[in-house]
C-alpha cells in the first residue's frame, strides 16, 4: 500500500460513519478508530515491511494529534482544580454513565460542602440498564464533584472528593 492510497483511505474514513476499521494484506496491517481509547495504528508483520513502516505513520500522526492535544488541554484544564480541593477521591466501580440525581426533575444526591455518611449514595452509574449506587466509603463532607451529570465514566475515574 502506497502513501497516496492510505492518505485516500484515511479521508474516506474520516468521512464515513465508521468508528473502527481494520486492513490486513499479506504483512501490512493497517487498523483505525474513531474512539477516544484508541489510537491509529500501522504495524509491519512480515520483517520486509519494516522499511515501509515509517511512511504510513507520518500521515496518520496530523489525524491523531487534534484529538489527542484536545484530550490533554482539557485534562490538565481539570488537573488544575482538582489539585486544590482536599479529600480521597471516589473512584468509578465500573464503566457507565454517572447520575447525580435520581431523576431528572429531582435534586442531586449529595453537593459540594454536604456531609456525608459512610454507605450513602453519592450517584448513580447506569451500566447496562442497570442503575448502580456508588456509596460513600466513609463519612466526610463532599469538598469537590469531578463528573457532571450524564457524563460517560470509566472504570477508575475520580467522581467524587471526600473529606
Amino acid at each position: 500500500m502506497n502513501i497516496s492510497e492510505i492518505k485516500d483511505l484515511l479521508a474516506q474514513f474520516d468521512a464515513s460513519t465508521l468508528r473502527e476499521f481494520s486492513y490486513k494484506n499479506g504483512g501490512e496491517e493497517l487498523s483505525l478508530s474513531k474512539n477516544q481509547t484508541s489510537s491509529v495504528v500501522a504495524s509491519p508483520v512480515a520483517p520486509a515491511v519494516e522499511v515501509v513502516s515509517p511512511a504510513p505513520q507520518a500521515p496518520v500522526a496530523p489525524v491523531v494529534a487534534p484529538t489527542v492535544e484536545a484530550a490533554s488541554a482539557s485534562d490538565k484544564d481539570v488537573a488544575a482544580p482538582a489539585s486544590a480541593a482536599e479529600g480521597d477521591v471516589v473512584e468509578s466501580p465500573l464503566v457507565g454513565v454517572a447520575y447525580l440525581s435520581s431523576a431528572p426533575d429531582k435534586p442531586a444526591f449529595v453537593s459540594v460542602g454536604d456531609k456525608v455518611t459512610k454507605g450513602q449514595t453519592l450517584l448513580i452509574i447506569e451500566a447496562m440498564k442497570v442503575m448502580n449506587e456508588v456509596p460513600a466509603p466513609k463519612d466526610g463532607v463532599i469538598t469537590e464533584i469531578l463528573v457532571a451529570n450524564e457524563e460517560m465514566v470509566e472504570f477508575g475515574k475520580g467522581l467524587v472528593r471526600i473529606k
